[in-house]
């Protein structure tokens, strides 16, 4: 299994001299099973680069898992390329809006309203299927499993697991830290969460605000560096890959942090690798 990260920005793209070595595009993860099955990791800006990059191969057969449907995880997908195409096939998963009570094929009937983009759901010429999960679910994908989590974040937001081949990764989505010391439904969620990062190969976190950055933050459904580096360590995952990067932070801003992070746990870090997630980057697990 391999993946490669296509958009690694948060909240909005953020393009630029400034955020050109890590990139600017916002969420999007593109995931190959052990056998090259596409598994599409949410639908930020970076999902344009992405569906570019297929054109040229020929049809295309994906699922799309989305962690959520705020707007930096969703706002690309209009501009897929594959979506115009006959030969594609495109299966969307994702989770129930708990405000209008309707399905994952909501996201797409909302984007596609002529208030927001020219082209109406009906004109495109892929087949799209839709997929409406709870947290908890566990999915047949192919060849991968996929378990699903509740994550926090004020939206429903749901973690993907994805193992196939004897390898294993994890995606959080939008995730900002429980407050401690967890009790009754918060512990249980937390459990739920760790159960699932526990021993993945890479744990693919969102890391947009630094330990000082997050009071002033709180609430708004975003982790730190500190808590994924000690997540990761709790859980004893090999590799940390930090997202979500915030849209504001250059990316000599961005090492400057990570350096410092890096710093403060490594009498702790042991056999934990950790990284800074770039656009372009292809890992093979």
């Amino acid at each position: 299994m391999k993946f490669s990260f296509w958009g690694v920005r948060g909240s909005i793209p953020s393009p630029g001299p400034l955020t050109a070595r890590y990139g600017g595009n916002t969420t999007c993860i593109e995931v190959r099973t052990a056998s090259g099955a596409l598994i599409i990791l949410d639908a930020g800006t970076g999902i344009y680069a992405l569906g570019r990059a297929l054109a040229p191969s020929g049809p295309v057969d994906a699922d799309l898992l989305i962690t959520h449907s705020h707007w930096d995880h969703i706002h690309g997908l209009p501009m897929f390329a594959p979506l115009f195409r006959a030969d594609t096939r495109l299966r969307l998963t994702g989770a129930r809006d708990a405000h209008t009570g309707q399905g994952i094929e909501h996201v797409m009937q909302v984007q596609l309203q002529g208030s927001y983009f020219p082209v109406a759901e009906e004109a495109i010429a892929a087949t799209i299927g839709y997929r409406t999960i709870a947290a908890g679910d566990v999915l047949d994908v192919a060849d991968a499993v996929v378990t699903t989590v509740e994550m926090n974040h004020p939206v429903l937001n749901l973690g993907y697991r994805i193992a196939s081949g004897g390898r294993t990764l994890f995606f959080s989505g939008d995730h900002e830290p429980f407050a401690q010391p967890a009790t009754g439904d918060t512990a249980r969620r937390a459990a739920a969460i760790e159960a699932a990062v526990h021993g993945v190969d890479a744990l693919i976190m969102d890391c947009s605000y630094t330990e000082s950055e997050y009071p002033a933050r709180r609430g708004w459904g975003h982790g730190t560096f500190d808590a994924a580096f000690a997540l990761a360590l709790r859980c004893h995952v090999k590799r940390l890959y930090c997202t979500h990067h915030e849209p504001g932070r250059s990316d000599a801003e961005l090492e400057a942090v990570f350096a410092d992070v890096q710093q403060r746990f490594a009498s702790q870090i042991g056999t934990l690798e950790v990284f800074l997630a770039a656009e372009g980057q292809t890992i093979t697990l």
